[in-house]
């Protein structure tokens, strides 16, 4: 069994020293523990420093795409290379990284395919009574919307093993914390959640310039996402508000021209027609959000199936480049460590999981599979 423990980052030089010297070496229930650094086109010293303190992995996008887009290349790279489960963790060493183990326990006992770390934010002393509010609000209204009972939805320490790390699509430019938990709500995963540590702040968030920012970005991001999986009761239930507004306007206008005054109200009767108009369009834009949903979900086990030919055929990773030697993988497997390419390779030779060795037919039948 193979754990990588990735970690998105933009000019993090200053807390990656810390933040990797917190992560284990060793996981019981795992032969390999690896790191992997997805330097988002940082400016500082990220690269070197992440190199010096023993990184097995990095992936080196060219420039500064978004936490969304690094998390979703740090998972197709942990995928190629090989990995049972990753776990994901802040470069700002907001998360206690002995908690990993703690972490991933319910993957390793078969009870969860992603499992998400709870802060209890109640109890952070650095954060506001304002923002723990809302954090809770807003974690609320993300378990309304998954259906599931994570209790810290915005928390980016957590593990998913490799058959719900095949099926994540992030396409959320601004954050993956909630889509994920979303779509896996939605995919019927099972997400469990289990308490971890934090240490104490080194940093103000970076994620957003402000408090009123990270409000309007997440409320968007989750009636987006929301609506992405459940167009018909979004839409139609908008439709119904304001066909009942409508409709109470005309009674609005009947009422008045049955007592002989209808022509000072005929606003009223203009007004009604607008609004149940809109209603009619907001009532066809869930039907046509219904059935871009149906090509949605065409569209994301064509992925899926993607992603799984590309482990048969050892695709390797893009913007790949090998650590550290002397990292916990050089010591293991040295030949991995030559170029992107041998790192394709491991990826394909990882693929069965704990199913041990691929079979060389599968590879030809997936190259012929791609011919056609």
């Amino acid at each position: 069994m193979k754990l990588i423990i990735q970690i998105p980052c933009f000019n993090e030089a200053d807390q990656l020293p810390q933040t990797l010297a917190d992560l284990p070496r060793e996981v019981e229930g795992f032969e390999v523990v690896e790191w992997l650094i997805v330097d988002d086109g940082s400016t500082d010293e990220t690269v070197a420093v992440a190199r010096a303190h023993g990184v097995d992995h990095l992936v080196r996008l060219t420039n500064n795409k978004g936490l969304a887009a690094g998390f979703q290349a740090g998972i197709d790279t942990a995928l190629k290379l090989g990995a049972d489960v990753i776990v994901n963790t802040d470069a700002d060493n907001q998360y206690h990284g002995p908690d990993v183990a703690r972490l991933v326990r319910p993957i390793l006992e078969g009870r969860a395919d992603m499992v998400v770390g709870d802060r209890e934010v109640s109890e952070i002393e650095h954060f506001s009574p304002l923002k723990k509010m809302l954090q809770r609000l807003g974690s609320w209204v993300v378990r309304q919307a998954s259906s599931t009972s994570v209790p810290d939805t915005t928390s980016g320490f957590r593990a998913y093993n490799r058959e719900a790390a095949l099926q994540m699509l992030v396409v959320s430019k601004f954050t993956y914390t909630l889509e994920t938990i979303i779509q896996a709500g939605k995919q019927l995963v099972a997400i469990d959640h289990v308490p971890i540590r934090t240490n104490p702040s080194t940093r103000e968030s970076r994620l957003f310039p402000s408090m009123g920012s990270y409000v309007r970005r997440n409320a968007l991001s989750i009636f987006r996402i929301y609506a992405q999986y459940e167009p018909l009761r979004v839409f139609w239930s908008l439709a119904a508000i304001i066909g009942v507004v409508a409709l109470g306007v005309w009674i609005r206008f009947a009422v008045a021209y049955i007592e002989g005054s209808g022509k000072g109200h005929v606003q009223s009767l203009i007004l009604g027609a607008v609004l149940f108009i809109a209603a009619v369009v907001l009532w066809a834009l869930g039907v046509i959000g219904d059935l871009l949903g149906a090509q949605r979900v065409m569209i994301q086990k064509t992925f899926e199936r993607v992603r799984r030919i590309e482990l048969q055929l050892g695709v390797a990773p893009s913007h790949y480049e090998p650590g550290s030697p002397t990292g916990a993988s050089a010591q293991e497997r040295p030949e991995a460590k030559d170029d992107a390419a041998a790192a394709g390779t491991a990826g394909a030779a990882g693929t069965a999981g704990t199913a041990g060795e691929p079979d060389p037919g599968d590879a030809t039948q997936a190259r012929e599979a791609v011919e056609v």
